[in-house]
């Protein structure tokens, strides 16, 4: 089995850290079982960014999450960062 730091966030493609969250691209209260990793960071800008509405209607579709242009500009920011760096989250105007 390999550890969580050979395996990729499901967002940005960097490796993941110590801290591992699982995301539900549909969430659970639209019915949806499929988890992936995430970083806390990823995790909690994409809920700050879509409502479970949205993410529902996107589901696993990880490219349109991408072309958001929040997103998007979320990817290119951290992806220079390490696993493990965490900062706070800007809520959705």
């Amino acid at each position: 089995m390999a550890e969580s730091s050979a395996q990729q966030c499901w967002l940005c493609e960097r490796a993941l850290g110590r801290r591992v969250e699982w995301h539900h691209p549909v969430p659970k209260s639209r019915g949806g079982r499929e988890t992936v990793a995430v970083h806390p960071i990823c995790h909690r800008t994409l809920h700050a960014q879509f409502s479970n509405g949205e993410l529902a209607r996107i589901g696993t579709d990880v490219a349109a999450l991408r072309a958001d242009p929040v997103i998007a500009k979320f990817v290119a920011w951290v992806s220079a960062k390490p696993p493990d760096f965490h900062a706070p989250t800007a809520r959705k105007r």
